[in-house]
């Protein structure tokens, strides 16, 4: 499980540690700080030599007691080091203190005040406020986070002034001239590393095992985990990607997704290679009837159906054998594309109700062989009509996918998408985590909430983030379409009886992967073609 923490959830583990007996709080600030150290070693090698200068800037708090450990260490490595406090020490917690008064013994602690940014320095430690930070930085902290705006700055968990349950800065009138360059953190990575402003204001990540070991199985809430979407994870039955040679085209499910009008159906068509290329073993493409001539001559193993408007959709929903739906992209949303968005909610698959009743189920409800009905996806223009309809709210489902971006999702959940935009004043800040989980409990269904910090949530709270940051980046994704062909991977392991959480995030994880193996000129069509290749990389 690649487990990503809150602020209390990691001091929940070391408090229990400590509690234990199988580690003392000085023990951990000295473990953190030897980590510290040693990841600096390792980003600049040469500074391994010793002889240089650092300036260390250590907060009232533990994170502060850090920060004198990595002080004493540099020093003990042969370095000139500066130390400056933020606050009094007569304040800090016994272990910090311990810690300050070791310093004491070898050298000064100057007033943060005296912080001098323009005296060279070849090292900046910032150790300021780490997880346990509730509120904004007063204007002296912002001062010196301000002036952190040089090469060689390593945090300590996170540059002073973000919080780490949500990413978000909690800064008081200046905002930090830039980030850190390394940010070292410690046994588990913190949902405030991979959204919103996180990852931009930590630089590169480095994650330090204190070595607590069985300490960290903690107890808690499954509907508080929340995961990173790893490669790990995709090559279980949850998620098929696998094919074999007993199955047969109808084994791997027919996925239905519905175009736009002439002139308007590249999104959907993106889609359809989507759902095809990532194993779906038959793709329909349905269109209005004036648009088939038009369809026809840019598909070949994509099969063609006219599809003039609701009544015509359900007819073809008759047919048991089409195991998902796709309706958004491209498709429009007039009076014709409301009632086909209506005849999907009603769809009376097997396990799905009759009328527009809501219905829950489990999220984790669909693996192969047990689907308790059709998939269905809505992106794109269905999300516009879902927000315009919103009595169709009450038939979305556990086999449902809502795929918005922020805009979107603004339309859809317009109460909670404004408690994300408010600015955050204290922590831990209401985040993308928090805003994605209550809308998917509100929806009933799984939401996936694009974006580079994408986050997918089930109605029961299951939660994960897909990062494209660090060294998973994906810039070339913010590209036209690629959000269609995300729509049609998702549809395509939906058909293959995928349960819609776990094809949300295979297929958000892919998605992130088939950009980074093409790189720099990825246009939205090259996202299926690169498949076979990273399923190759899998083993597959």
């Amino acid at each position: 499980m690649n487990e990503v923490l809150t602020s209390a959830q990691m001091r929940a583990i070391e408090q229990a540690a400590i509690g234990s007996g199988a580690v003392t709080g000085l023990e951990l600030m000295e473990r953190a700080g030897e980590g510290v150290v040693a990841a600096v070693l390792a980003e600049w090698p040469n500074l391994a030599e010793g002889g240089y200068r650092a300036a260390v800037l250590c907060g009232p708090g533990n994170n502060g007691g850090d920060g004198f450990v990595v002080a004493r260490l540099l020093k003990a490595r042969g370095w000139e080091v500066e130390v400056y406090l933020y606050g009094s020490p007569d304040r800090m917690p016994p272990d910090a203190r311990a810690n300050h008064d070791r310093w004491v013994a070898l050298g000064n602690v100057f007033p943060s005040t005296a912080f001098d940014p323009r005296l060279r320095r070849d090292l900046f430690v910032d150790a300021i406020f780490g997880t346990g930070l509730t509120r904004k930085l007063d204007a002296e902290a912002s001062r010196l986070v301000s002036q952190l705006d040089c090469a060689r700055v390593v945090a300590i968990d996170c540059p002073s002034g973000y919080c780490l349950d949500s990413g978000r800065a909690l800064f008081d009138g200046v905002e930090p001239n830039s980030a850190a360059e390394l940010t070292v953190t410690f046994q588990f990575p913190k949902i405030g590393h991979f959204l919103a402003d996180g990852p931009v204001a930590m630089g590169k990540l480095r994650l330090v095992d204190l070595g607590l070991g069985a300490c960290t199985r903690h107890e808690q809430d499954p509907s508080a985990v929340v995961t990173l979407v790893e490669a790990a994870s995709h090559r279980q039955a949850d998620a098929p990607l696998a094919k074999f040679t007993r199955n047969h085209k109808y084994s791997h499910g027919h996925a239905l997704l519905l175009s736009g009008s002439s002139g308007h159906g590249g999104a959907a068509r993106l889609a359809a290679r989507g759902a095809l290329r990532i194993g779906a073993g038959l793709v329909t493409l349905g269109c209005p009837p004036d648009a088939m001539a038009e369809t026809a001559a840019r598909l070949d193993a994509v099969m063609l159906r006219p599809l003039a408007d609701g009544a015509a959709l359900s007819e073809v929903l008759a047919d048991r054998r089409i195991t998902a739906v796709c309706l958004g992209p491209g498709m429009g949303t007039g009076d014709r594309e409301a009632g086909m968005l209506a005849a999907a909610l009603t769809d009376p698959a097997p396990g799905l109700t009759r009328g527009l009743a809501p219905r829950r189920e489990s999220e984790n409800a669909g693996g192969p062989g047990s689907s308790p009905g059709r998939g269905l996806v809505l992106d794109a223009d269905a999300l516009s009509l879902l927000a315009q309809h919103p009595e169709m709210f009450a038939a979305l489902h556990a086999r449902c996918v809502l795929t918005p971006h922020a805009g979107e999702f603004a339309r859809l959940f317009p109460d909670i998408a404004a408690k994300l935009a408010e600015p955050a004043t204290k922590g831990p800040a209401y985040s993308k985590v928090d805003a994605t989980r209550e809308a998917a409990a509100r929806a009933g269904c799984v939401v996936l909430f694009k974006g580079p910090d994408t986050v997918i949530a089930g109605p029961a709270g299951r939660c994960a983030i897909n990062s494209a940051h660090y060294d998973r980046a994906a810039p070339w994704l913010a590209t036209a379409g690629s959000g269609d062909v995300l729509a049609g991977f998702i549809t395509g392991l939906l058909a293959r009886g995928a349960n819609a959480f776990d094809a949300a995030c295979t297929a958000a994880w892919l998605h992130v992967e088939c950009a980074r193996s093409f790189g720099p000129g990825l246009i939205a069509q090259d996202l299926p073609e690169e498949l076979p290749k990273v399923f190759r990389s899998l083993g597959l």
